[in-house]
């Protein structure tokens, strides 16, 4: 665990130019942000959520703390998900909604965070959390080998396969949330022999 005083020092680091955050925990994430924005290089710093448990309301969230007497707002500004393995054609169109929403005063926000509930739903199947995410890599192989991108989920391990029950949530995520995948767009780029 990296605390805040770690990344108010890493933040003062002049190479540093960007902070993917995937703490997972909400006070962690907090700390990090806090973290940049009262360090001296907050506005040369990017963020980016790895918090594939809550992709949407990262995004969506503007982080204000008062520095030095000032108010200070920082926003992540994109995503590096292990989420947008799968379904990216959506995460594209998902991100751009987004910034269209912060660009509009929050118009609709309430309609994405209910789309945020449905793709955590989505990650937790794919990523296998009831299990410890131990089925995470043979869950993404399995949603590309339903998309037509992947032959089988092998892994290089044997190890890495699909949990007890995970194929089943596979199933009632997929039947429950068609408009958040993309398969129609990963199946055109197959007939185009890519």
């Amino acid at each position: 665990m990296l605390s805040y005083d770690f990344w108010r020092a890493f933040a003062e680091i002049p190479n540093v130019h960007a902070i993917k955050i995937a703490a997972f925990n909400r006070y962690q994430t907090l700390d990090t942000v806090r973290a940049v924005c009262d360090s001296s290089r907050a506005d040369e710093i990017a963020l980016y959520t790895g918090n594939d448990d809550n992709i949407i309301a990262d995004l969506l969230t503007p982080y204000e703390f008062v520095v030095n007497g000032e108010k200070k707002e920082k926003h992540f500004v994109g995503g590096l998900l292990g989420h947008w393995a799968v379904w990216t054609s959506k995460a594209v169109s998902l991100l751009k909604e987004i910034k269209q929403c912060k660009l509009n005063h929050y118009a609709g926000s309430g309609d994405l965070l209910k789309k945020g509930i449905e793709v955590t739903d989505m990650n937790a199947a794919i990523f296998d959390a009831k299990n410890a995410f131990k089925g995470s890599i043979a869950g993404i192989h399995e949603i590309l080998r339903r998309q037509g991108l992947l032959e089988g989920i092998w892994c290089i391990s044997p190890k890495e396969v699909l949990s007890e029950g995970q194929l089943e949530e596979i199933d009632r995520i997929c039947a429950r949330y068609p408009h958040n995948m993309d398969d129609a767009f990963a199946r055109s780029i197959i007939g185009k022999g890519l």
